[in-house]
């Protein structure tokens, strides 16, 4: 059994059996009908995955991995804001006329902050910390910026990172305001896991643990029965990631250079609404 299918079972039922509604009250999210998107969540879920053991992607139902990594490199390694140079179309509802989501997610990344060492941004930050100050408890990135909320076309979901190395190994903890567990739980998990492993590669470490901490866990009121039948599927075991070994530099990954090998997974071909 994957161990993402497993706690994706665990927590999902623990929302569904002991979660709060928020039916009643007055909720931003809307459906495409314009309908109130209402949740059952749970606080404070705290997800852990060692990554030296198995690559953390649900077989439940697919994840669309190449996509899922065009995604992370359009914020964490191109640093944009433009939904143009993304091969989906899952920021579509949150850009405006000329495709751009504004001051938001790669946006921030890509500022540049004035250190005694110098200029840098968040990312390129992170990368000398990790070669000159491993030993650093301040390596982390944050794109929760006040300042600049009011120009974002969404408010940063994950918004933080934070690094540790222990021993030879590179662990990292992504927090996170608010996750929708159907459409975009494991689609995170997927993306920080390889972000780990992009960072371990560039400054020379073993992959260790991503922990997820998300501050409201929540299922959506019209995916309730989507996940009821999900989670009674019975698991296949997790794939194995390979990365391309002739990439070293963070800015060389492309999406070709990870590739699942031996992933299966169960069909679930139902078109699953996204509140906006």
């Amino acid at each position: 059994m994957s161990y993402a299918d497993k706690l994706f079972i665990e927590t999902c039922t623990d929302i569904l059996e002991n979660g709060c509604s928020d039916e009643g009250m007055n909720v931003r999210p809307r459906w495409e009908d314009g309908t109130p998107a209402h949740t059952v969540k749970r606080f404070a879920v705290v997800n852990r995955y060692d990554l030296s053991r198995e690559f953390p992607i649900m077989t439940l139902r697919k994840v669309y991995f190449k996509s899922c990594i065009d995604e992370l490199l359009w914020i964490w390694q191109k640093k944009s804001n433009d939904i143009h140079a993304l091969k989906s179309h899952i920021w579509d509802a949150w850009a405006d006329e000329n495709g751009s989501i504004g001051k938001a997610y790669g946006y921030q990344l890509g500022v540049k902050h004035r250190y005694p060492e110098g200029e840098f941004d968040q990312v390129d930050r992170v990368l000398y910390d990790l070669r000159y100050h491993p030993e650093s408890r301040r390596i982390m990135t944050n794109i929760y910026n006040h300042h600049d909320l009011s120009e974002m076309g969404l408010y940063p979901c994950a918004y933080s990172v934070t690094l540790n190395v222990t021993g030879d190994r590179l662990n990292m903890m992504l927090n996170q305001r608010s996750q929708d567990m159907l459409v975009a739980n494991n689609w995170n998990v997927c993306q920080y896991a390889v972000l780990l492993h992009m960072f371990a590669r560039s400054s020379g470490f073993k992959v260790g643990e991503l922990v997820h901490v998300i501050a409201d866990a929540h299922i959506y009121d019209r995916h309730i029965d989507a996940v009821k039948r999900i989670i009674t599927r019975e698991p296949y075991d997790a794939p194995t990631l390979w990365v391309n070994p002739e990439v070293k530099d963070f800015y060389d990954f492309t999406v070709d250079d990870f590739r699942l090998e031996g992933y299966r997974f169960h069909e679930f071909n139902e078109k699953i609404p996204v509140a906006v």
